[in-house]
């Protein structure tokens, strides 16, 4: 159980860090000031920010032209022929008429019109206009850059782009050019926009915000001793930026120097919000959970409630063994999010953790009562009742479970989930040993998809427990022909025929092909080894086996390699092997059988 939870928190880390922005993500942020911060609404009220001046955006006058009847018409005219299918004829007059009146609104509508209609060349001719009648619009500028981007040049836009520059408020010219920068970067000649941002920031050296975009579009080009020379520059302009310290963190040669920048700038600054959350995720990613939690720890010091902080807590305390505290911090998540219902967070990843952790002390109705929690509907809540069904069938509880999933199925319509919620039901019954009750769900589902290959293998591997081969190898075959790569396939039929001892020369070309397209799965190198054994290829068996069980060390593939030694008159090693698996697994059927075969006594 301690594996599977370890399994569970490692890969929830991941979700756990996904809303701190990661060095680098902090320039989109500023560069678009209708974005809403990351953090919750407290912690940024206690941050202590530079007062931003606002600037008021300059209007373009419209033109004084009357709406005279003939306007009216062909207005009219251009909408209906676009309501009814005919976009050309709808484009072509409402342009025409724009070009007229000279009034950006209509230029506005003809570009609408062909982005519709998904006609850039057209839509760009409209949203050139519309640029020309209101330079000063900043929904023009933006769609005019977004379709240049889509084209082979650049070089338009260029002067524009300096023109607004030079006509902006001093305090408007910083997060216009990290604007400019994001921009460009979505050219398909990263090179010609990447030479367009040196051109129209260059004026500009003194501002912070100028290095910094040279220095993501040097990295964005793959130029990082630039990229590294323009953020160290941002950081002598202003060194307490908490965004010209992620940016060179960002651009750093490797990840022990970004570490380092991180460290030094946090010793320096430790009211840095956005820098510590960057240094914890980093310290995720190398594993380093421990220190991990205490980063997020002082974070939480700032904001208590910050529900972003407490869910990435609560997986690294699980992950660390901390279950308590886990279990702590992960019901103050839900808690805050149950006080926040604009929130759009799905709760269902703590929920399954906190059901986790109550089977770890084997506290079963705790567990199933935190699954009581998600609502049905819920991005979830398949998941959730996979997850009671398996908790019900750990009671002994088959039946129930059963009616956990088939109840879940009933309320959904999606065909991912039906068939998610069969294959648990089908799993459950082939654990409790119920494969004819399993092979039955399988097949009844197989009238409805009969060419899922997850289904079909799945109806593979009970009807060899039901001594069904003929049936076993019909379906294996047929996932072959639907999925010629699934290796899995190619392994489980050449695995049955190694195993009764049948067929070998067969059995063993399924497995090395199968060991062909995935040689490090430990399960085929394990199938491989069998099948050598089986050959009486004993000195390639054991090489096999002990790879295999490097790989993983798998009940099965241990008791494998155990029978290779004993038969190798290796009986001491044999014995130690079959000795660590009995203590992994005492109940593996696998294990009794040989033991029991062999006649050996670990």
């Amino acid at each position: 159980m301690k594996k599977t939870l370890a399994l569970l928190t490692s890969s929830l880390l991941l979700t756990a860090c996904a809303s701190f922005q990661q060095p680098g993500d902090k320039a989109n942020a500023e560069a678009t000031p209708d974005k809403k911060a990351a953090s919750s609404k407290s912690a940024a009220a206690n941050r202590k920010k530079s007062p931003k001046a606002k600037v008021q955006p300059q209007d373009d006058a419209l033109p004084a032209v009357e709406l005279s009847e003939d306007i009216l018409y062909k207005v009219l005219t251009a909408e209906i022929a676009f309501q009814r299918g005919q976009w050309q004829a709808a484009y072509v007059t409402m342009l025409a008429t724009a070009q007229q009146t000279r009034d950006p609104r209509l230029a506005k509508r003809a570009a609408e019109i062909a982005v519709t209609a998904r006609q850039p060349n057209e839509a760009l001719v409209a949203v050139r206009l519309w640029t020309e009648l209101a330079p000063h619009s900043d929904e023009a500028l933006q769609n005019y850059l977004g379709l240049i981007m889509l084209g082979e040049s650049v070089d338009e836009i260029e002067p524009l782009l300096s023109q607004r520059l030079k006509e902006a408020a001093p305090q408007a010219r910083g997060p216009m050019i990290l604007q400019f920068q994001r921009l460009l970067a979505r050219a398909r000649d990263k090179q010609s926009g990447y030479a367009i941002l040196q051109k129209v920031v260059q004026p500009y050296g003194e501002l912070p915000e100028t290095h910094l975009a040279l220095a993501q579009g040097a990295f964005g080009v793959g130029d990082g001793a630039t990229a590294q020379r323009e953020a160290s520059a941002a950081l002598k302009i202003k060194p307490d930026s908490e965004l010209a310290l992620l940016t060179a963190a960002q651009v750093a040669s490797d990840q022990e120097q970004a570490m380092r920048l991180m460290v030094e700038f946090l010793r320096k600054y430790p009211d840095a919000r956005e820098v510590r959350i960057a240094y914890a995720r980093s310290l995720v990613d190398q594993k380093a959970f421990s220190q991990a939690r205490s980063q997020f720890e002082a974070l939480l010091k700032e904001d208590g409630e910050d529900p972003t902080t407490l869910f990435a807590l609560g997986v690294l305390s699980a992950q660390t063994d901390q279950l308590k505290d886990a279990e702590s911090y992960l019901q103050r998540y839900l808690q805050v999010l149950a006080a926040q219902p604009e929130d759009d967070r799905d709760p269902s990843q703590a929920i399954l953790l906190l059901s986790r952790i109550a089977e770890e002390r084997r506290d079963f109705d705790a567990a199933l009562r935190y699954l009581d929690q998600a609502e049905p509907g819920s991005e979830g809540y398949v998941n959730i009742q996979v997850r009671r069904a398996q908790l019900l069938a750990r009671k002994n509880d088959i039946d129930g479970a059963r009616k956990a999933l088939e109840a879940a199925q009933s309320e959904s319509a999606n065909d991912a989930e039906q068939l998610q919620l069969i294959q648990a039901e089908s799993m459950l019954l082939r654990d409790a040993n119920r494969n004819q009750e399993a092979s039955d769900v399988l097949k009844a589902a197989l009238e409805r998809f009969p060419n899922n290959t997850d289904l079909l293998y799945d109806h593979a591997m009970v009807l060899e427990k039901l001594g069904n081969f003929d049936a076993m190898e019909k379906s294996l075959r047929r996932v072959i022909q639907l999925a010629p790569g699934n290796q899995h396939a190619y392994n489980a039929l050449g695995y049955s025929l190694a195993d009764r001892n049948t067929r070998l020369p067969e059995a063993l070309e399924l497995i090395q092909k199968a060991a062909d397209m995935a040689p490090q799965d430990a399960f085929i190198a394990d199938s491989l080894g069998w099948i050598q054994f089986r050959l009486g290829q004993l000195t390639e068996a054991e090489a096999q086996m002990r790879r295999a069980y490097a790989l993983r060390s798998d009940p099965e593939i241990g008791v494998h390699l155990a029978e290779v030694l004993w038969v190798r008159g290796k009986q001491d090693e044999a014995r130690k092997v079959f000795r660590e698996v009995q203590a992994k697994d005492p109940d593996n059927d696998v294990l009794k059988s040989t033991l029991a075969r062999l006649n050996v006594k670990p």
